[in-house]
């Protein structure tokens, strides 16, 4: 019987429900720390191993790090070929990061740990991250410029570390150029292409006007002749200094030094020289472009993109979904066709994103932008400008997506408001319209802001329609830069969830790639959650501002 009256007296759902709340929290602060461990524990220099691999009878160097460690059952192992005594039952391997792949072929290996003996690591062994070929271990020789040795034994790491950052400002120098000055040229090249197309169709392309473009084209092409010079000039110079460094087995392999990225020496640096790196590697992520197939370098297209389609997104659905809401809410006969379309609104929040997708590629992509390219672009076909995926048709495609939520959060809001302000603004004389901005508007913010809030939460994170509708696995250019109009709007973009896919699935290097994929998923749920708060934190400010009417 007490049993009985305990649970009718409700107390227990309530610690059901605490229950369920505390287990969820626990499971997500789990994820999210598995995902921030594994993810940022990538851009912090690890120790670099050498020891002695003993298998099938040969004895050889191993350089690399310790990266990963599995326990096998002995049958296992034997039907992938690797021979094992028979009275073992259980096999310890680990996965070393050897790097070089351009002298091993491949960058990863397993060992047995059984088989790996006299452990060492040795201060001297420097790791390379390199623009190609992922990472390099070995010891360093001497440093050459021009093919003569100007640097051995003890002096050579610091003339390595002098000239690598020489090498490091020709790179900056010529990716400025590269894709500033001459991006500019180009633009203004295509401009002039375009322009005088244009003045063929309309049959306006005089002797005059075809002498006026082509002095502004010779005029481009003088700019772009100069910076040619210049760039051959620096890659002379950042071609110059080469390094000699020796690898496990005892060879040679000599490295331009254009090549390299950073050269560090982990075994030998100390707590806070790798707090400094890692604060390097780590700003280095979130700064740089991407490189190998996107398993090295950093993610900043992708950061740029997310959340410049996401305020898009937000700037598209915010009105129209305040616009509807009130509609359906102030204006509409509540009969049998807002009922019906209400339910709609409701069945179209369950429809699965990829349907969005596809609706988004056939109709904004196809449809709409094709019929704009023919009405505003002739002088463009057949290459398309808004008639092929792009920023735009991605955030008007989320936006759709997100709409019914958005209409939903609104009308809630809409549904509290106490009947008695609006009669009170009416009979004080206000226009319904007045009553609408002044008093129903401002006090529905916190329930448009909470729409607003799941808007983003879903846009950021979806993947499936963006992949028909704009993202890249590499953009060339951003959506926004220095020319006229300046946000162009017909760029496809990177995001980072296809560039968690694409790294995660689509890579050549599965291994290499694994902690980018981390370090990439803890930053989308970093960004998400950054932009969640803003508008959290927004529209708390406006239900204490508005409390005092609510009550």
């Amino acid at each position: 019987m007490k049993l009985r009256e305990y649970f009718r007296s409700g107390e227990a759902w309530v610690w059901l429900n605490a229950g369920a709340v505390a287990i969820s929290l626990i499971m997500v602060i789990g994820i999210l720390g598995l995902i921030a461990v594994r993810g940022l524990g990538h851009f912090w220099p690890s120790d670099v191993m050498q020891a002695q691999y003993t298998y099938q009878g040969q004895t050889e160097t191993i350089i690399g790090e310790l990266y990963d460690e599995k326990v096998d059952t002995a049958k296992r192992v034997r039907e992938a070929g690797i021979e094992i005594p028979e009275n073992v039952s259980t096999v310890t391997r680990y996965s070393i990061k050897q790097g070089n792949k351009d002298v091993t072929g491949q960058d990863f290996r397993w060992v047995l740990a059984s088989n790996l003996q006299n452990q060492q690591y040795p201060a001297d062994i420097v790791a390379l991250e390199r623009y190609e070929w992922g990472a390099f271990y070995g010891r360093l020789k001497a440093v050459k410029e021009n093919g003569v040795v100007i640097a051995d034994g003890d002096t050579a790491w610091q003339q390595l570390q002098t000239r690598l950052q020489r090498t490091n400002d020709f790179h900056d120098q010529i990716a400025d150029i590269e894709k500033g000055e001459i991006g500019r040229i180009n633009f203004q090249l295509e401009k002039l292409r375009l322009q005088e197309r244009k003045l063929e169709l309309d049959k306006q392309l005089t002797d005059a006007a075809r002498a006026e473009l082509q002095a502004k084209r010779d005029e481009q092409n003088k700019k772009y002749e100069l910076l040619k010079a210049k760039l051959e000039q620096l890659n002379r110079d950042m071609e110059r200094d080469t390094a000699i460094f020796v690898v496990a087995n005892g060879t040679e392999k000599e490295i331009a030094l254009s090549k390299i990225v950073a050269a560090n020496k982990p075994n030998d640096m100390s707590v806070f020289a790798k707090l400094a790196a890692y604060g390097h590697n780590a700003w280095a992520f979130l700064s740089d472009d991407p490189r190998e197939a996107n398993t090295e370098g950093g993610v900043f297209p992708a950061i740029f993109g997310t959340v410049l389609m996401v305020f898009m997104m937000t700037i598209i659905v915010t009105p129209l979904g305040i616009i509807a809401a009130i509609y359906l809410r102030e204006y509409a006969s509540q009969g049998v066709i807002t009922q019906t379309v209400r339910i709609a609104v409701n069945n179209l929040a369950g429809v699965p994103s990829i349907v969005y997708g596809v609706f988004g590629l056939g109709f904004f992509v196809y449809f709409l932008g094709g019929n704009i390219d023919k009405l505003f672009y002739p002088e463009s076909a057949p290459a398309p400008v808004f008639g092929t995926p792009g920023l735009m048709w991605s955030a008007i495609t989320l936006a759709l997506m997100t709409l019914p939520v958005m209409i939903v959060s609104t009308e809630e809001g809409l549904s509290r408001i106490p009947r008695s302000l609006k009669e009170g603004s009416l009979a004080l004389g206000a226009t319904k319209a007045e009553t609408l901005w002044r008093v129903i508007l401002p006090m529905t913010m916190p329930s448009i802001m909470t729409g607003m809030i799941l808007a983003i939460a879903r846009a950021a994170g979806e993947v499936a329609p963006l992949m028909l509708v704009g993202v890249v696995k590499l953009a060339p250019t951003l959506p926004v830069d220095l020319n006229a109009p300046f946000i162009h709007l017909e760029r496809k973009f990177m995001h980072l969830g296809f560039h968690i896919y694409d790294v995660g699935f689509q890579s050549p290097n599965v291994e290499a790639a694994r902690p980018l994929v981390y370090a990439t998923a803890f930053l989308l749920v970093l960004i998400v959650a950054a932009l969640n708060l803003s508008a959290v934190a927004l529209r708390n400010r406006l239900r204490e501002k508005y409390k005092a009417l609510e009550s």
